[in-house]
C-alpha cells in the first residue's frame, strides 16, 4: 500500500531549483522548500533575499532550519524500492492512431505515447517508460503529460523546466534564469500569472461574444436594409420605366399632331401656290395675245382700222390678286423650339442625376446605414451650400504658434508662447485642431495657407498630444489624413503612408467631407476647383479639422458664412 501510494510522487518531493530530490531539504515561513546548497547559492548571488518560486521578499535573511519532517519523508523514500504499476500487455488498443502521439522509441510497431520527459525531450509509451521508474538515473527525470512541442517547455539556454514568469520580461524563464538573469524582476509562478491572465483572456472572451452578438444583430439588420433597398429599388424603376414610357408614347404623340398640323398647313400653302401660279400662267397668256395684237396694230398701213382699233386695245388688262398674295414658305416656331430645348435640359439633368436624389430607406440599430449617397458636388457654388464656420482651439495650440485674427489666423515662429499648461496642448509637434467638431453629413471649408512647409486635414479627437512619436503627428497614423506640401510638392498622407500628387501649387485649399459616404477630397482653388485627392475611409468617431506647420507658414480659416 504503502509503495503505492509512494510511486509517482518523486516529483513532489523534487527542488524546483535543481530539479533533483531533496539533499536537507529547509522549508521558508511562504511554504515553499529547497534544498540548503542550492538556497544558500541563490541568496549568495542576489542582491535581495526572496522565495525562488513566489518571489516573496524578507526583510532580513532568515535562518535556515532543516525541515526534519520532509527531510525524514526523503529518507524513507529512497530507501524504499518503488515499483512501478504493471504495464498492460500491447494491444491493438495502444497502437498510436492518427490522432495521438506515437512513442518516440518504438521501431516496428508504434505505441501510443503516455508520457513526455522534459530531461529527455522524448515521449514513452508504457513499455519504454519502465526505465523511468526503475533506473536510479531517470527517476529524477520530469514527466509531464504527452506533448507535442517539448522544446517549448524547457529553457532553452539551461535546458531546464520553465517554472517562473517574469512579468518584467514577459517571457516564461527557469530557476536558474531568474537568479542569472532577472534578478530584480518582478517575478511569480506560472499559475499565478496564468490565472490573472486567464481572468484578462474571459473578459475579452466575453467582449468578443458581446461583438459576435452585435455584429450579427447589424448584420441581420444590414440583410434586412439590403433587402429593403432592392424592393425600393425596383419600384422606382418600374415608376422611372412607366414615367419615361408614358412620356415617350406622350413624345410620340405630340410629335405625331404637330407632323400632321405642319403637314396640313403644308397642305393648304401649297394649294394656294398652285392658285396663284395658275392665275400668273394666265395672266401671262392673256397678255401675250395682248401684245401679239398691238405688234399687228403698230405694223398695219391701213389708218382707218388702225384708229378704229386702237381704242379697244390700248386699254391694259387690270392687275389680278395673285399680285399682292403671299405664301408663308417659313414653318419654323421659335416659342416651339424653346420648349423642346428646356425639355431636353431636363432630360439631360436626369441622365447626369442632377436632379436625382436618393435616401436610405432604414436606419439599423446600432450602426451606419448604407447610404446611397448623390453625387459630390461639381462647383465652388455647390460646395458653398455645405460650408462651416470653423476657428483654432487655443488649448490644442502649440507653444510655438501664435493665434490671431478672433483665432481664424495661425502662424508658426521660433518665439514660445506663454500658453497655460492644457492636456489637450501638443508639446512636441507644432500642431492645432479647430475648436468645431466637424457634424452633419457634409461639411466644406477652405484655408488659405503661405509657406515652404505645411499639413492640413482632419483627425479623430484621440489622437496623442503628448511627445514626438507618429501616434501624434497628423497623418502618421491611423486615427488622421492630411495632405502636405514641401515647395510647393503635394503629398498625402495616412497611417504613416505617402503618396505623391503632381498638380501645380496654389495657396487656397478647399477640403470637403462627406462623413456617411465615407470621403474626404482636398480641391485646389483657384477660378476653377481642381480635385487633388480623394481619401475613401469609414470615420468611426467624429472628426476636427487639424494643421501642422513649420518654418514661418501660416494658415487662415476663410469666412465662407455671413
Amino acid at each position: 500500500m504503502a509503495e503505492a501510494q509512494l510511486f509517482g510522487l518523486q516529483d513532489e518531493f523534487s527542488c524546483s531549483m535543481c530539479l533533483d530530490i531533496f539533499s536537507d531539504p529547509v522549508s521558508l515561513s511562504c511554504g515553499h522548500s529547497f534544498c540548503l546548497k542550492c538556497l544558500t547559492d541563490y541568496w549568495d548571488q542576489s542582491q535581495v533575499c526572496s522565495c525562488p518560486q513566489c518571489r516573496h521578499t524578507f526583510t532580513t535573511r532568515p535562518e535556515l532550519h532543516r525541515n526534519t519532517v520532509l527531510n525524514e519523508v526523503i529518507k524513507k523514500l529512497k530507501k524504499m524500492p518503488i515499483s512501478p504499476p504493471p504495464s498492460p500487455p500491447p494491444s491493438s488498443e495502444n497502437y498510436a492512431g492518427l490522432s495521438d502521439m506515437e512513442c518516440d522509441i518504438c521501431t516496428e510497431k508504434t505505441f501510443r505515447a503516455v508520457k513526455s520527459c522534459l530531461t529527455c525531450m522524448a515521449s514513452f509509451c508504457q513499455t519504454h517508460l519502465q526505465p523511468h521508474y526503475e533506473a536510479a538515473a531517470l527517476k529524477h527525470h520530469k514527466l509531464t503529460d504527452p506533448d507535442r512541442n517539448l522544446k517549448e517547455k524547457l529553457c532553452a539556454k539551461h535546458q531546464k523546466s520553465l517554472e517562473i514568469y517574469c512579468k518584467t520580461d514577459k517571457i516564461c524563464i527557469c530557476p536558474i534564469c531568474g537568479v542569472t538573469e532577472h534578478n530584480g524582476h518582478k517575478m511569480v509562478e506560472l499559475e499565478t500569472e496564468r490565472k490573472e491572465k486567464q481572468k484578462h483572456l474571459g473578459a475579452t472572451l466575453s467582449e468578443i461574444r458581446r461583438r459576435v452578438e452585435e455584429r450579427k444583430k447589424t448584420l441581420k439588420d444590414t440583410r434586412r436594409v439590403m433587402e429593403q433597398i432592392k424592393i425600393s429599388a425596383e419600384e422606382e424603376i418600374q415608376e422611372c420605366k412607366k414615367s419615361f414610357n408614358d412620356l415617350i408614347d406622350c413624345i410620340e404623340e405630340t410629335c405625331r399632331k404637330l407632323t400632321k398640323r405642319i403637314r396640313e398647313q403644308e397642305k393648304i400653302e401649297m394649294e394656294k401656290a398652285e392658285g396663284v401660279m395658275e392665275q400668273l400662267e394666265k395672266e401671262i397668256g392673256e397678255l401675250k395675245r395682248k401684245d401679239a395684237e398691238m405688234r399687228d396694230l403698230l405694223e398695219t398701213k391701213d389708218h382707218i382700222h388702225f384708229l378704229q382699233t386702237f381704242s379697244s386695245l390700248c386699254v391694259l388688262p387690270a392687275d389680278g390678286d395673285s399680285l399682292i398674295f403671299t405664301v408663308t414658305a417659313d414653318f419654323s416656331s421659335e416659342d416651339l423650339r424653346k420648349e423642346l430645348s428646356s425639355l431636353i435640359k431636363i432630360l439631360e439633368k436626369i441622365n447626369q442625376g442632377v436632379i436625382m436624389t436618393l435616401t436610405p430607406p432604414v436606419v439599423c440599430s446600432g450602426c451606419d446605414p448604407p447610404v446611397l449617397q448623390s453625387p459630390e458636388p461639381h462647383s465652388r457654388e455647390d460646395f458653398l451650400q455645405y460650408a462651416c464656420s470653423l476657428t483654432f482651439d487655443p488649448n490644442t495650440t502649440h507653444r510655438h504658434l501664435c493665434l490671431s485674427e478672433k483665432n481664424r489666423k495661425v502662424t508658426c515662429g521660433w518665439t514660445e508662447n506663454h500658453y497655460p499648461d492644457h492636456p489637450d496642448r501638443f508639446d512636441r509637434w507644432c500642431q492645432v485642431l479647430c475648436r468645431e467638431v466637424l457634424t452633419g453629413t457634409c461639411c466644406y471649408w477652405e484655408v488659405e495657407c503661405s509657406g515652404d512647409y505645411m499639413a492640413i486635414g482632419v483627425a479623430y479627437k484621440g489622437l496623442s498630444r503628448k511627445g514626438n512619436g507618429l501616434e501624434c503627428h497628423l497623418g502618421s497614423n491611423n486615427m488622421s489624413w492630411s495632405l502636405s506640401w514641401s515647395y510647393s510638392q503635394y503629398s498625402v498622407h495616412f497611417n504613416n503612408k505617402k503618396t505623391e500628387i503632381s498638380a501645380p501649387y496654389g495657396p487656397r485649399i478647399g477640403m470637403y467631407l462627406d462623413c456617411h459616404a465615407g470621403s474626404l477630397s482636398f480641391y485646389r482653388i483657384t477660378d476653377t476647383m481642381t480635385l487633388l485627392h480623394r481619401f475613401n475611409a469609414s470615420f468611426t468617431e467624429p472628426l476636427y479639422a487639424g494643421f501642422w506647420l513649420q518654418g514661418d507658414s501660416s494658415a487662415t480659416l476663410s469666412c465662407l458664412k455671413p
